[in-house]
């Protein structure tokens, strides 16, 4: 396993730089300052489109517009939001938030141009179950704009098909697993395995009644869920109401300043917060991945840019909403940075190895522990390359033995001898557990049940979402006849995930990174290439908007003359 992890951080290192974070941005710039700041329209005329009020029964489609949000939301309103947040202040410190902040400004750009390409290209052969999404877009524009060109778009396409599988297996089905798994030990000691077989008999019971049963599923788990979670979040933040401001304060310095090791807070440098931010927020409000997109083409209108604006909503909800809830929560309560949890007896003194400065095994001073918990030392040492600081993170893994349990400390390559901080060391609150723990220091037991059944909704919510894209991905490769096959492999990942594989926060990132690196790279070069089809299409809706040329009575131009930009011509 110490193999495989090393391997996952390298792809990670390579797929995940800050050249790549400054390309994502810079692409919601573009869209941003092109079509006019289209925030504004999507925050004040997105909720009109949801309310219904210009929904047509007879468009093709098989959900509405609050269905498709709330699918596509069950994708990106999930353990991102409690656990991803507590990976960018722990590992990118405070300042993450901020970068956080920024990318779902700018992803509500990026967002709306990958719906709107969706809907633009989507297959509505069978108006019933319409299929969409940056495949579709890759495989059918460049045929219609240069025929010449169509072996192109078919290997982008297939490219991005072959992704989302991959990400959907990775992000979107195994990080959820795994968190869910954690939490429910951490506080029921449930063992993995039985939580696996919970959680996959569910995920295959709905994924089996396609995106209508998914729709129903999503539209009824995603606002209670987030309705429960705000009024918990609420109450944490009322009774730490002093620590607000200071903690809002300490988010922005901290985004362009390097922020010192406090407890059990390594450091920060500005790089990091900026890389840990940016790329937390991407995983959470998937901007750049295109993979909501084949939700939202399922939705039933003609007007394409109409549903691209209710998708340009989601980053906001994600991550300027519920993102800075956890992230409030983490930092008023302090967990991020508390002291040691439990004090050695006797501190022990590191030894010299081939493998680098190696600290012997710790017999743990009580009984209850549970075998391969996981822990945490943090040691001064030479200069940490990630914090610029010479503070350092030394893991550890509980091992049963004998009458009672035993630290093994994972070895530290630096050239100074390390000396441990303080006199104790940490239990490793890795994702959701950290968020859990924050909501326990307020309210003993709030935690415990607010978060493991708030995990337990958003896990379920987002591999059904997730699942559904990887499935799309997959016929659109092999046809109808690889749904079932799909299925049974992304369903075996999810029991998969939960048998304990995963061990820090460092595994947690590279799993997550790996799937979201592959489908960005596949998707953001369809968006670059047809994105000002999207930008001229809203243009157009903007502009029929504020002539009064929308309902019954002006039927919207075709999506050819949308496409070729004939219905400007026309007017």
């Amino acid at each position: 396993m110490g193999e495989l992890s090393q391997t996952l951080a390298t792809i990670n290192a390579v797929l995940w730089n800050e050249i790549w974070i400054l390309i994502i941005a810079g692409t919601g710039v573009l869209f941003t300052i092109w079509s006019g700041f289209l925030q504004y329209r999507a925050l004040t005329h997105g909720p009109r489109v949801i309310r219904g009020i210009y929904d047509d029964p007879d468009d093709p489609g098989a959900i509405n517009h609050f269905q498709a949000l709330s699918a596509a939301l069950s994708g990106t309103v999930g353990l991102g939001n409690i656990s991803g947040v507590a990976l960018a202040i722990m590992l990118g410190g405070p300042g993450a938030i901020f970068w956080m902040w920024v990318v779902g400004l700018l992803g509500m750009s990026i967002k709306f141009v990958e719906v709107t390409l969706s809907m633009l290209y989507r297959n509505t052969d069978d108006p019933d179950n319409p299929h969409g999404g940056p495949m579709w877009v890759a495989g059918r524009a460049l045929k219609k704009i240069k025929p010449e060109l169509g072996w192109l778009g078919t290997l982008l396409a297939f490219l991005f098909s072959f992704c989302v599988m991959m990400s959907s297996g990775t992000g979107g089905n195994m990080f959820q697993a795994w968190n869910v798994a954690d939490i429910t030990n951490e506080y029921f000691g449930v063992t993995g395995w039985i939580t696996g077989v919970i959680l996959t008999l569910i995920i295959g019971v709905v994924l089996i009644g396609g995106i209508k049963r998914i729709g129903r599923v999503t539209g009824t788990l995603v606002p209670i869920m987030v309705l429960i979670y705000v009024i918990a979040g609420f109450y944490v933040l009322f009774v730490n109401i002093g620590q607000v401001p200071e903690m809002l304060k300490l988010i922005v310095v901290s985004a362009f300043t390097p922020t010192e090791a406090t407890g059990a807070f390594v450091g920060g440098t500005v790089g990091s917060a900026f890389l840990f931010g940016m790329k937390r927020a991407i995983f959470s409000n998937e901007a750049g991945q295109g993979s909501s997109a084949i939700a939202h083409a399922a939705v039933k209108t003609d007007e394409p840019v109409r549903e691209g604006l209710v998708g340009g909503m989601e980053p906001f909800i994600d991550t300027i909403v519920v993102c800075t809830f956890t992230a409030l929560i983490i930092l008023s309560t302090g967990i991020w940075n508390r002291a040691p949890d439990f004090a050695f007896e006797t501190l022990p003194q590191p030894v010299q190895g081939e493998e680098g400065w190696q600290y012997p095994e710790t017999v743990l001073p009580a009984d209850e522990w549970q075998d391969q918990e996981a822990l945490l030392m943090v040691v001064t040492a030479g200069e940490n390359e990630e914090t610029g600081q010479n503070v350092h993170r030394i893991g550890g893994i509980v091992s049963a033995a004998n009458a009672g349990f035993i630290a093994t400390w994972q070895p530290l390559v630096t050239d100074q001898r390390p000396e441990i901080v303080g006199d104790g060391f940490y239990q490793d609150y890795v994702g959701a557990t950290l968020t859990a723990k924050a909501f326990d220091s307020v309210a003993p037991g709030l935690g415990k049940w607010l978060i493991t059944v708030a995990s337990w909704l958003f896990a379920i919510s987002t591999i059904i979402a997730w699942g559904y894209y990887g499935e799309q991905g997959a016929v659109y490769m092999m046809g109808n006849k690889s749904a079932t096959p799909y299925r049974l492999v992304y369903c075996s990942l999810t029991f998969i995930a939960c048998l304990g594989h995963i061990k820090t926060s460092a595994d947690l990132d590279n799993m997550t990174g790996i799937g979201l690196g592959v489908i960005i790279y596949a998707n953001l070069p369809i968006c670059w290439i047809f994105g000002y089809q999207a930008i001229r299409a809203y243009k157009d809706y903007i502009q029929r908007l504020r002539d009064g040329r929308m309902g019954p009575d002006h039927p919207p131009p075709s999506i050819d003359d949308l496409i070729s930009g004939r219905d400007i011509q026309k007017q």
